[in-house]
C-alpha cells in the first residue's frame, strides 16, 4: 500500500525533501483521499447511469441525458484528483502523449451540451457521448 501511495503521489524513487513533507502535512490523508476518490467515482457512475435512463423521457430527456452524462464524466475525472492531486492530474492530462485525448474529451463535453441545449440533435449528442467515452478510455 505504501508503494501504491508513492507511485500515485509521484515520489516513487525519490526521498521526501523538507518541502515535500510540508506539502504532505497540509494535504489530505491517504484514507481521506481514497474515500473521496470512491465517493466521487460512484457519484460519476450514478450520474452517467441516471442520464442514460433519463434519455427516454419525452421532450426533456435529451437535455437531462446530456447534463447528467457530462456531469458523470466530470465527476469521474475529478475523482482521480483525490488520488494524485489537482496540479499533478492537470499536468498529466496535458502531457504530449495525452494532449490529443484530453482536447477531444473536453471538446466532446462541450459539444454534447451544445447539441442538447442549442441544436436539439439527439444523434449528435449520442455521438459526442460515445466520443467522450473513447477519449476518456484512450
Amino acid at each position: 500500500m505504501d508503494k501504491l501511495k508513492r507511485v500515485l503521489s509521484g515520489r516513487d524513487a525519490e526521498e521526501p525533501s523538507g518541502l515535500a513533507e510540508v506539502i504532505d502535512s497540509t494535504s489530505l490523508s491517504w484514507g481521506t483521499r481514497l474515500k473521496g476518490f470512491i465517493a466521487c467515482f460512484a457519484i460519476g457512475c450514478l450520474c452517467s447511469i441516471l442520464g442514460s435512463c433519463l434519455l427516454w423521457i419525452p421532450k426533456k430527456g435529451l437535455v437531462l441525458f446530456a447534463v447528467f452524462y457530462t456531469l458523470g464524466n466530470i465527476a469521474s475525472i475529478g475523482s482521480t484528483m483525490f488520488l494524485m492531486g489537482p496540479m499533478k492530474q492537470l499536468k498529466r492530462m496535458f502531457e504530449p502523449t495525452r494532449l490529443i485525448a484530453t482536447i477531444v474529451m473536453l471538446l466532446c463535453l462541450i459539444l454534447t451540451l451544445c447539441s442538447a441545449f442549442w441544436w436539439r440533435k439527439a444523434g449528435l449528442a449520442l455521438l459526442f457521448c460515445i466520443l467522450q467515452f473513447f477519449a476518456m478510455a484512450w
